[in-house]
Parts: structure tokens; sequence; C-alpha cells
């Protein structure tokens, strides 16, 4: 295996920003967001998960949006690219493409929909891990959103038949969910703001954050200062943003921080409304809000 640079520290979970009537990527959108993340401090951006609305994009659509992230992130900032897919054919082909244009690393959630047993798990995702080879590998654990966990049995055998598997992103909550992913040797990013000191303190790499999209730098104080009371101060912000549709209340926020994007999401996920704007607008401006003084920085 060639040798790579390990990723650890603070990553985003990026925005994909779009444009147009049609919502087609934004590349000078992308551009624009990851000057804010390097500018903010973050250590790099995890492309296309969850928070980047991946899953919803063609193939197409999603090499190209790679492409920008890596180009615009160039010397800056590491990107991993999320190349989960419905289908093991289509993984495999945003895997090779990541690792052929830049990529620091290629994550991958099991595809959604089938309740796919250990067997099914390990062929995808071994299959997935050599076509990036040598790049960085990561599972992305998220039972949430995959429907199912990744039985640690899978990530184990992993371990033998992938030689780039590098680590794990993992969502779930709470701890123990988490807690059997912490396997020594293995880079484990923190998705849920609240588990960041509980993590750290369990050997995890650092976090990928969905807050870090558009404030990071209460991911980035949780992550270097270990301390229970940054993780539990960016999991009281991320509350006060969950209510609203998540990805374009990110976008919203980006925008009031001079982030030039569109609120726009990609559909079956709703875009703000007035009356949520409005009401985002609001939290964001209220003096006594830990937004606020963020934005106001």
């Amino acid at each position: 295996m060639e040798a790579h640079n390990r990723v650890s520290g603070t990553l985003a979970a990026a925005v994909t920003p779009l444009t147009g009537a049609d919502g087609s990527v934004d590349a000078d959108g992308i551009d624009a967001v990851v000057d804010f993340y390097a500018r903010a401090g973050l250590d790099g951006i995890l492309a296309l998960g969850t928070t980047g609305e991946g899953i919803l994009f063609s193939l197409d659509e999603r090499r190209f949006a790679a492409d920008e992230f890596v180009t615009s992130a160039h010397h800056r900032l590491a990107v991993i690219v999320h190349c989960g897919a419905q289908t093991t054919h289509d993984t495999i082909a945003l895997a090779e493409h990541a690792a052929s244009h830049g990529a620091a690393g290629v994550a991958v959630i099991p595809p959604p929909y089938f309740t796919l047993d250990a067997e099914a798990i390990w062929r995808h995702l071994d299959a997935a891990a050599e076509a990036c080879a040598p790049l960085p590998f990561y599972v992305y654990e998220f039972a949430p959103r995959s429907g199912y966990a990744v039985p640690i049995e899978v990530i184990d055998r992993l371990r033998s038949t992938a030689p780039n598997l590098t680590g794990l992103k993992v969502s779930d909550s709470p701890f123990e969910n988490v807690k059997p992913y912490l396997i020594p040797g293995l880079d484990v990013f923190i998705g849920a703001e609240g588990l960041i000191a509980q993590g750290l303190a369990s050997g995890a790499a650092g976090a990928v954050s969905g807050l870090a999209a558009a404030l990071p730098e209460l991911t980035i104080d949780a992550v270097r200062s270990g301390t229970a009371e940054a993780s539990a101060r960016a999991a009281r912000v991320r509350s006060t943003i969950d209510p609203f549709p998540f990805q374009s209340a990110l976008k919203f926020i980006l925008q009031r921080r001079g982030v030039a994007i569109e609120d726009a999401v990609r559909a079956p996920l709703l875009t703000l409304n007035e009356e949520q704007r409005n009401a985002l607008q609001s939290l964001i401006d209220d003096p006594s809000g830990e937004i606020a003084s963020l934005i106001a920085a």
C-alpha cells in the first residue's frame, strides 16, 4: 500500500450548493463554501455525504461535484469523497473516479433499502475498497440512514481483505452504539457532535460534523479542546437547527455568513419556506443565542 497522509481532526460534512430552476450543482458555490471552510481552520471535508445530499445526485453530478471539491480544496483541505450508492457497480465507479482525481480518501455507506446480511455488506464494501486502493478507505456507519448497522464481524473481515481500510465515520448515537467501532488501529470520526468528547477519550481521530458545514467553530472547539462542555455546546446548537429542513438551513446560515450560495436542495428534500426562513433568521439574530455570537465574531 502506498503511503498516504492520514486525515485527522475536524472535518465538515460539506453542503453541496445548487443553483437555477433545475437545481444543478453550483461549481462557483462549491468554490465559495470550500474557501469558507479553509478560512475557518477545518482540517478537511467529507463531500457528498448525508449533509451533502450525495445519494440524490446522478453519477455524473457526483463525479462533477467531487472534482470541484477536490480542485477547490487543493493544498488547503483534505477531501474525503463519499461514494456510497445503491448498487455495488455504481459505488465502484464513484470510488475509482475519486481515487483517480485527487481525493484524500473514499467513504462508503452500505446501500439503503434492502437489509443486507454480513456477507453481502462485506462483498460490497470490499469491492469499493479495492476500487479505490491504495487510497484510504472509510466505512460510513450510520444505521438510521442505511437502515441497519454494519456488523463488527464485517469490519474485522475487511481488515484482513482490504489493506487500505483506514477507519470509519460513525454517526450513530447514543455512545453505546458508537463504542464497538472504536477499534484500535482504525481512525474513527464521530458524527454526533454531543459525543465528540467521549469519542476522543476512547481513541477517536476526530469528527465529521454536519454542524461544521455552517458553524465550524463549534465542532473545531469540541475536537481541539476535547471537553464535555464544548461537545455539549455544539450539540445544543445543533438541536436548535434540527427542527428545520437541515441541509437547506445550513445553506441559509452560510448565506448569512457571506457565502454566495442558494439555500435550495435536491427534491425530495425540502427547501426552507418563508415562514421557516423568518424563524431561522430570528434564531440567528437573537442576541442571547449562541449562533448570533458566532456570526458576529
